[in-house]
């Protein structure tokens, strides 16, 4: 089963991304990604927070120290959406392997599922999404459908300290509300 668990309203939608504090703190500070983040590279978006401390490894990983949430529009998720290619070759979607991996090359967005995760990072017998947004769907996604990026590292420590604890009732009252994102 697939599933997009995220926050959202009717405008708005969150998803994470972890990066360096090189990135991330001129990111918050602008209210947009500003260089050194690069728009020539493909940049993932994970709508799934659980996902992303997975991802992360809970704010650890070299790169990943900090984890933004970034509020996008509704309709530029959404185009993006609609705008994808699955990352993975499935038989049958595309007539042949070789037309999968042309529509693959010219996509501004590619669609990857993967296991979803629990408070202690263990899989769940769902898929979780990962959006990879390239071309000019980055630009789109940094000048356009951007409204919001907050740090929310502290949170993510926070909820962590608790974990090591074996507190994770107190854990999960801290994780963002999501709910199933209607396709």
């Amino acid at each position: 089963m697939r599933e997009i668990r995220a926050v959202y309203d009717d405008h708005t939608i969150t998803v994470y991304q972890a990066y360096s504090p090189a990135i991330a703190v001129p990111a918050v500070r602008a209210g947009r990604f500003v260089p050194p983040f690069k728009r020539d590279r493909m940049t993932w978006i994970k709508p799934s927070f659980l996902w992303m401390m997975y991802r992360c490894g809970w704010a650890t990983k070299q790169g990943q120290e900090h984890v933004l949430a970034v509020s996008i529009t509704r309709a530029g998720f959404d185009w993006a959406l609609a705008n994808a290619v699955r990352s993975g070759y499935k038989p049958g979607e595309y007539p042949s392997r070789a037309d999968w991996q042309r529509a693959l090359k010219q996509a501004p967005t590619r669609v990857q599922w993967d296991p979803e995760r629990d408070l202690r990072l263990r899989e769940l017998p769902y898929r979780s999404l990962q959006l990879g947004i390239g071309g000019v769907a980055v630009d789109r996604y940094v000048d356009e459908w951007i409204t919001g990026i907050t740090d929310v590292t502290g949170l993510v420590r926070e909820i962590r300290g608790h974990l090591d604890a074996g507190d994770d009732d107190r854990a999960a009252r801290l994780l963002p509300p999501e709910r199933v994102y209607p396709l």
